[in-house]
């Protein structure tokens, strides 16, 4: 009936939210759960196609990428004005540093009562191996700068006026909202039929694999990278 309201005049079609989900670690490149070249045409799909009432971002990102984040939060905000479409955002389990950056570029934040957020501050991460002949050892490295990450400052007048914003500390839901970063507690299908009404139809978009991919031919350099995001996550706790 929906497909059918589309082609028929005098019939009023349901709203369609297009719904995009950005989970894992941000990076570069076509293996990164999260970089700009991986997310960018799912995004534009979800913008272009159908004429949705408004575009929906599930999250759940512990950050990575400073320059992708960028990247792909500019492409959000060019798209919503391009097809002058609003853009929420939900929070899940973490949207921190940079997932906070992409949650940051839509209209709106909404997240769970439990879910992380922030840790606005400067992280780099990576794995030395310099006595893994004599030991057989990894040694984890990490290095941070907190107060030099407040261009992770896009919400403007909604934030609190408090010096911890940008210490690179990170607070569940209900203090997160009373902090301003984010809009409300909320999950994705009431809130988007308390707006849109109860006959919203949610179109899902994600990325589309090869079948390379699928049969793990890139095992090695997954792997790799699982550990990788797996410590980005394990900052937080999860």
């Amino acid at each position: 009936m929906t497909f059918m309201k589309r082609f028929i005049p005098f019939m009023k079609a349901d709203p369609v939210v297009a719904v995009v989900r950005l989970a894992g670690s941000i990076g570069s490149g076509p293996r990164s759960p999260l970089s700009d070249e991986v997310i960018g045409p799912v995004l534009e799909r979800a913008f272009r196609r159908g004429k949705p009432r408004a575009v929906a971002l599930v999250l759940n990102s512990p950050g990575g990428s400073p320059v992708q984040s960028a990247l792909i939060a500019a492409r959000i905000r060019r798209l919503a004005a391009d097809k002058k479409i609003h853009v929420h955002a939900f929070v899940e389990d973490v949207a921190a540093s940079g997932g906070y950056w992409l949650a940051a570029a839509a209209d709106d934040i909404w997240a769970d009562t439990g879910s992380i957020v922030g840790s606005i501050g400067v992280i780099s991460a990576g794995f030395g191996a310099h006595v893994a002949l004599a030991r057989q050892g990894v040694e984890r490295r990490v290095y941070t700068s907190a107060e030099s990450k407040s261009m992770l400052d896009p919400r403007g007048a909604k934030l609190a006026d408090d010096p911890e914003l940008f210490t690179g500390r990170f607070w569940l839901g209900a203090q997160a909202h009373e902090l301003g970063l984010i809009d409300g507690i909320g999950h994705l299908e009431p809130k988007l039929k308390e707006l849109y009404g109860d006959k919203v139809k949610l179109v899902r978009y994600g990325r589309r694999r090869s079948l390379f991919q699928r049969f793990g031919a890139t095992f090695a350099q997954d792997a790799l990278a699982g550990i990788e995001e797996r410590a980005a996550f394990a900052r937080f706790g999860l």
